[in-house]
């Protein structure tokens, strides 16, 4: 089984050439591609791989756009972070779509679902392009507008457009608004990244994501490392994590 990984997480993309190699010993990864570009000159230029693991985002923008630009007659298996509900709704369809973090067993399963449903004639095993660009339009706009918020005795509405940063501390998360006032939420810093807009929110490390806008300053910090500055966030240990730096950046070149 010849196979091509298009990822732009470089963990990422290791972690399924790992996974993949230990349910398929002799599986080849032909390459690991991290934007729609390099993807569409590989496959303009390179044999079909019998097998296309697909990251929906990528570094420049959705993996969709491949397939105006070339054809993709070869069986996918898109990989994405969108909300798992909205991912079973695609499940009906031949093509398998996996959640991250990926899971061994959901992995082992897709595979043989991609050997079950293999032909001799080869063809694509997905949907029409226009039905994956209506389904993914939306889930584009599932993503949460607002979060309801406790003070004292009163339920207050946040708009996720006036939100600066998320934050944990204390086994607790927050949200800090555009004024600096800091409000506590019942969700996970996880579970708060799984319902924002990627394009508008960065997951920078383990403690916070941060909103574009939120950014003052942005410095080079050790190994290779930077550390930002927040308005209205007096936290001087705000440091984006050496593996997200490269992902950090584009996203701010988007």
């Amino acid at each position: 089984m010849k196979v091509l990984i298009v990822e732009d997480e470089k963990l990422s993309a290791d972690r399924l050439a790992q996974m993949v190699r230990k349910i398929v010993p002799d599986v080849e990864i032909l390459a690991q591609i991290d934007s729609v570009k390099r993807t569409v000159e590989w496959l303009a230029s390179q044999p079909a791989p019998d097998l296309l693991f697909l990251d929906i985002q990528l570094a420049d923008g959705l993996s969709f756009e491949i397939f105006e630009t070339v054809e993709v007659r070869v069986p996918i298996i898109f990989t994405t972070a969108y909300d798992e509900y909205a991912i079973k709704a695609f499940k009906v369809n031949s093509v398998d779509y996996l959640l991250k973090p990926i899971d061994d067993d959901e992995l082992k399963a897709a595979l043989m679902k991609f050997k079950s449903l293999t032909k001799p004639s080869g063809g694509s095993l997905g949907l029409p392009i226009d039905k994956l660009e209506s389904l993914l339009a939306g889930l584009a706009k599932s993503y949460k507008e607002r979060f309801i918020i406790k003070v004292g005795d009163h339920l207050k509405s946040v708009e996720v457009a006036e939100i600066d940063h998320f934050v944990s501390q204390e086994k607790a998360t927050f949200i800090q608004n555009r004024e600096g006032k800091r409000f506590i939420i019942d969700f996970t810093l996880d579970q708060a990244e799984a319902l924002i807009d990627p394009s508008a929110f960065f997951r920078i490390n383990r403690k916070y994501i941060v909103s574009f806008k939120s950014i003052k300053d942005i410095i080079a910090w050790s190994n290779s490392r930077l550390r930002l500055v927040l308005h209205n966030c007096d936290d001087t240990d705000v440091v984006v994590a050496r593996e997200k730096v490269n992902t950090f950046k584009m996203w701010l070149d988007r």
